[in-house]
């Protein structure tokens, strides 16, 4: 987990103190540090492309910001794409076509022929998506997403490389997929496969490119085709938690480039990281807003919900949290951090040891750049919040919050109800 600054008793963030960017902007508010961004980039990146070519293909469902996607663009990253809404959505940012790969899953024929008019490279996820793009057309770049067999998650929810999983190719069937896109007359480029997110360890990581590489052999022996890309995916640890370890991504490079290199003629390794790159860029800032005890409990109750966090909620996860003024305040109580959501689950985090708080104060939820903001809702009638993008003691706004008329703005009442 990254540490942040103390000045006099207040958090430092981006080179500003954490409560005056909230009283600026309100809250709750999603504050980025630019800086963050670029240097967690070129972490990755460097790490691998010291071996050999490497190209990054941002998961960009971790965070698609515009003002991130540009940061990210300027920096020479390619994107992983789920989406026609993702896809669009980069190259509104400045990615042109050839730089995303749209890695779709259960596609709908209209999206998928959205996604080939543009001349986005399709990694196909199963035979009846690759059959159907043949009858739209064969002359664009694709790879092939395979399931190894070997899952990698934080829970269960976000593994996607096991058996039976509903993503990809089964591994027995990878083979025979290649000889029929051939078939079709399409000429794939790459194989591809991702175990799921947010993973402890290296070992599946490098389990997973090693069956990636004797699958890449096996196709050039049965069918001739030499791909130029293996795809790792993405999913790789980032530390939540204080004094909580970070993978070493650096020993996950040199294994799998190892690999590729010694057993395979691929020139060029992809991955696409999501979270690794956005994570821990990112506070929420929320405003406390009640104290109070019942029972056994005490609650600090904020302004942000599940509805502008929902990680804690849905996946048990743990974000770390600190009352950015009173930073260097010894910790007297336990709180659990709630928010204004009708539901007992509307929770950021429990039995948490805090400084004593008191109405006003600004709490900051570490590690809320990947899967923040993208799976916030209105739950509740709440509109969706502000973002916000630091630099060097300049903070600006790069998302305006909703109001309750946005709410509104799609729906219609029918003219018999009126």
């Amino acid at each position: 987990m990254r540490d942040f600054d103390n000045n006099d008793g207040h958090m430092i963030f981006g080179g500003m103190r954490a409560e005056t960017i909230a009283d600026r902007f309100g809250t709750p508010v999603y504050v980025t540090d630019e800086n963050l961004v670029r240097e967690n980039y070129r972490k990755i990146y460097n790490a691998f492309s010291r071996h050999m070519d490497t190209v990054i293909h941002y998961a960009c469902k971790a965070n698609t910001s515009l003002a991130i996607l540009r940061i990210l663009e300027q920096e020479g990253s390619c994107i992983d794409a789920v989406s026609i809404g993702e896809v669009l959505t980069c190259m509104k940012a400045g990615f042109q076509p050839a730089r995303i790969l749209y890695t779709g899953t259960s596609v709908s024929s209209s999206e998928l022929k959205m996604v080939s008019d543009l001349n986005v490279p399709i990694n196909i996820d199963s035979v009846s998506e690759l059959e159907r793009l043949a009858k739209m057309r064969t002359d664009i770049p694709i790879s092939v997403r395979i399931t190894p067999g070997i899952g990698s998650g934080h829970c269960d929810k976000v593994i996607t490389g096991s058996e039976g999983s509903k993503f990809g190719i089964p591994m027995d069937a990878a083979v025979r997929t290649y000889g029929r896109a051939l078939e079709l007359g399409f000429k794939p480029v790459g194989i591809h496969a991702h175990i799921g997110s947010g993973g402890y360890t290296a070992e599946p990581f490098i389990e997973t490119v090693s069956i990636l590489a004797d699958l890449t052999n096996q196709i050039k022996d049965e069918h001739g085709l030499d791909l130029k890309t293996i795809n790792m995916g993405g999913g790789f640890k980032v530390p939540y938690k204080p004094n909580e370890p970070e993978m070493d991504i650096g020993e996950i490079a040199d294994a799998v480039t190892d690999i590729i290199l010694n057993e395979t003629s691929v020139k060029t390794i992809a991955l696409e990281p999501g979270r690794y790159i956005v994570c821990d860029t990112t506070l929420l800032l929320t405003r406390c807003n009640d104290v109070k005890r019942s029972g056994t409990k005490n609650y600090i109750g904020v302004d942000a919900g599940f509805n502008t966090l929902i990680r804690p909620a849905f996946y048990d996860s743990y974000h770390h949290v600190a009352i950015s003024n009173k930073f260097n305040k010894a910790c007297e109580g336990k709180y659990d951090i709630v928010g204004p959501i009708c539901e007992t689950g509307d929770f950021l985090a429990r039995d948490r040891v805090l400084p004593v708080p008191e109405e006003g104060d600004v709490i900051a939820v570490y590690n809320a750049g990947a899967y923040a903001f993208s799976m916030s809702s209105t739950y509740n009638s709440r509109p969706l919040c502000k973002e916000v993008l630091v630099k060097d003691g300049n903070a600006e706004l790069i998302r305006e919050s909703e109001n309750i008329e946005d709410l509104w703005r799609h729906q219609i009442i029918p003219k018999r109800l009126l």
